[in-house]
């Protein structure tokens, strides 16, 4: 399968990850085709730059696609998840706060379909997934705090990029204690500070703007439609 005839999905669309992968494929219209956009509310227009618009409880209806990109609220996560198990397409979930059943459900839908769910997009972090983890693996004994700092209307704390991150710690090792601050307009920063006697190791990642997030799902959109099944993470595809 080309990746200029992938059919995609777009659910959360007027979220604000949403609105950014509806640009963003605007701005670069060929390497995807966006078949569909889901919403909430019954959508005032029913096509917007060419691509059909639906509310959430018309999620059934609308046409074939390749692969789902969802961004949208935990309780809006099961249905879109049950949609490409049934129709056997794949979905890229950036969607937090997940709970342990919906993650459960994951691992479960990867049987039969491959999904891909990352608490962030950008190459960065995935790289900082990796130096977090070394770290805590030489770094026996230290101590081990992640701070992350969020716009004023994100809801879930610690973020989940935070979470993943703590997971990285623990894979290696380390017991991570989080700390959260929401103010502003702030994208994204994550610090992860590893401190023993004398000395401390800080590592960083700064986000200025979800063009970033946009950007990789759907790059990790086209990477993996039309993949076997499984539960894949980003380093999977990279």
């Amino acid at each position: 399968m080309s990746q200029s005839s992938q059919r995609v999905l777009i659910h959360g669309a007027f979220g604000r990850m949403g609105r950014t992968l509806m640009r963003l494929y605007q701005e670069s219209p060929g390497s995807l085709n966006v078949v569909a956009a889901v919403i909430e509310e019954t959508p005032a227009q029913r096509a917007i730059d060419g691509v059909p618009y639906f509310s959430s409880e018309e999620l059934n209806g609308v046409p074939k696609f390749d692969v789902a990109i969802d961004f949208s609220l935990p309780q809006g996560f099961d249905s879109i998840l049950a949609l490409c198990a049934k129709r056997g397409s794949a979905l890229v979930s950036g969607t937090t706060g997940l709970s342990e059943t919906q993650r459960a459900a994951i691992a479960e839908a990867g049987k039969t379909i491959p999904v891909l769910w990352a608490s962030n997009y950008s190459l960065g972090v995935a790289v900082l997934n990796e130096l977090v983890e070394r770290a805590a693996q030489v770094l026996q004994g230290w101590d081990c705090d992640i701070v992350e700092s969020h716009h004023i209307h994100k809801k879930d704390a610690p973020s989940g990029t935070a979470l993943s991150l703590g997971e990285a710690a623990e894979n290696g090792g380390a017991h991570p204690r989080y700390a959260s601050l929401r103010a502003g307009d702030i994208v994204g920063d994550h610090l992860v500070q590893f401190t023993s006697l004398g000395e401390r190791i800080e590592l960083i990642h700064r986000a200025a703007s979800r063009d970033v997030f946009a950007r990789g799902a759907l790059q990790m959109a086209a990477r993996l439609a039309g993949k076997y099944p499984g539960v894949y993470r980003i380093r999977d595809l990279v």
